[in-house]
């Protein structure tokens, strides 16, 4: 539930650029800064949080987090300005940087090894179906209730979710702080600058880069490229999202059957780049969009549960909020360059450019995939 709000509430602002764009009177690149702003944020939290983790605990950082963000997507609805969403926009990165360390952390302390991809395949799906939703519901709301009110209500929402998930601590496999070993914080920095950990936070650096573009800007560039309505490109956005999350449920049992982790991320990554090659071209029919996109998602979407087996053999023992929260931490140096880079591209270049970058991307991601293979823990991967 909380990694679900997570990326809903990441994906709240961006289906709404086409109206903010033309309210506050500001380029799509103005916009794209106010997300890199929040990815920059979330990214420098992100690592500070897994350190905050293994010591005071999963659970409280999870919840301080969680409560922020959902408070400043509320506090962006009131906005009378462009300038002032960007301190919202920071606020909301720093609520943002404590899931995916505070969360893993649950996980790999509370499921049995042998269920363990199936257990990351969950809490990807969660993450997947709120960036699904959220298009969908914050423009559907807009509509009604106008954008403002759309994103009171659903900041609102999440803070209601805070609550609920304070009321079912006992659900939590792990209340307190990680066990802790001699090490010192010297040892922990010189750990996760070890050359697994490093590639894995390149990976999601990359891939950060490419799927990003794609939910931030993949309405705005289907409606450029193909004439599309807001709602069509809004479904067919959502059918990538919806295809993710189905991939993500057939990779986690893939990953808890497979010892090949680094060969299932690569094929699924190779095969989502060709179909993002075909949606460039721009001779697929409209009516064929949501199709291709969700078939593209889907084969990205199998890659995440592999790729989490994959860093979890590079961690140490007791070191889950940290090693995961700076390799996470990689996926919002990819989302703070990307709104930049992508946006700049829609105002000044031809939009097929965006579905070609992000294929590009993908290519590359796959030799950062062979390098955490190569150089993981054996034994973490037998565990």
């Amino acid at each position: 539930m909380a990694h679900f709000f997570s990326h809903f509430f990441q994906l709240s602002l961006p289906p709404l650029f086409p109206v903010l764009k033309e309210v506050f009177g500001v380029p799509y690149l103005a916009l794209g800064a106010a997300m890199s702003l929040f990815y920059a944020s979330s990214g420098v939290g992100q690592t500070l949080s897994g350190f905050l983790v293994d010591r005071v605990g999963a659970l409280r950082v999870l919840l301080g987090g969680m409560a922020l963000l959902s408070l400043s997507i509320a506090l962006a609805g009131v906005a009378p300005s462009y300038w002032m969403l960007l301190p919202v926009a920071l606020l909301a990165g720093l609520g943002n940087s404590v899931f995916h360390p505070a969360d893993y952390s649950i996980l790999n302390a509370s499921v049995e090894p042998r269920r363990i991809g199936r257990g990351y395949s969950v809490h990807a799906i969660s993450g997947n179906l709120g960036y699904a939703v959220a298009p969908g519901a914050v423009v559907g709301l807009t509509a009604h209730f106008g954008w403002r009110a759309a994103l009171v209500g659903v900041g609102l929402a999440g803070l209601v979710v805070v609550l609920v998930l304070a009321a079912q601590r006992r659900a939590f496999g792990v209340l307190g702080p990680a066990p802790r070993g001699p090490g010192s914080v010297v040892g922990d920095v010189r750990m996760l600058l070890t050359a697994p950990i490093l590639a894995a936070f390149a990976y999601f650096a990359l891939i950060a880069t490419a799927v990003i573009g794609v939910q931030i800007f993949g309405v705005t560039t289907l409606m450029r490229m193909y004439d599309t309505p807001l709602a069509e490109a809004t479904a067919a956005l959502t059918a990538f999202l919806v295809g993710g999350a189905a991939g993500i449920l057939a990779g986690g049992v893939l990953a808890d059957r497979v010892r090949r982790h680094d060969v299932v991320a690569a094929t699924g990554l190779l095969v989502a780049a060709g179909l993002m090659i075909v949606l460039a071209t721009g001779a697929v029919p409209a009516a064929l969009l949501p199709l291709l996109l969700g078939v593209t998602g889907c084969c990205y979407g199998v890659t995440g549960p592999a790729r989490d087996m994959l860093v979890r053999a590079a961690t140490p023992p007791g070191a889950s909020g940290k090693v995961f929260g700076f390799a996470y931490s990689g996926l919002d140096l990819g989302s703070c360059l990307t709104p930049l880079a992508f946006g700049w591209l829609l105002d000044h270049a031809d939009p097929r450019l965006l579905f070609l970058a992000v294929a590009l991307l993908m290519v590359c991601t796959i030799a950062t995939v062979v390098q955490v293979r190569r150089t993981a823990q054996p034994a973490a991967v037998s565990a």
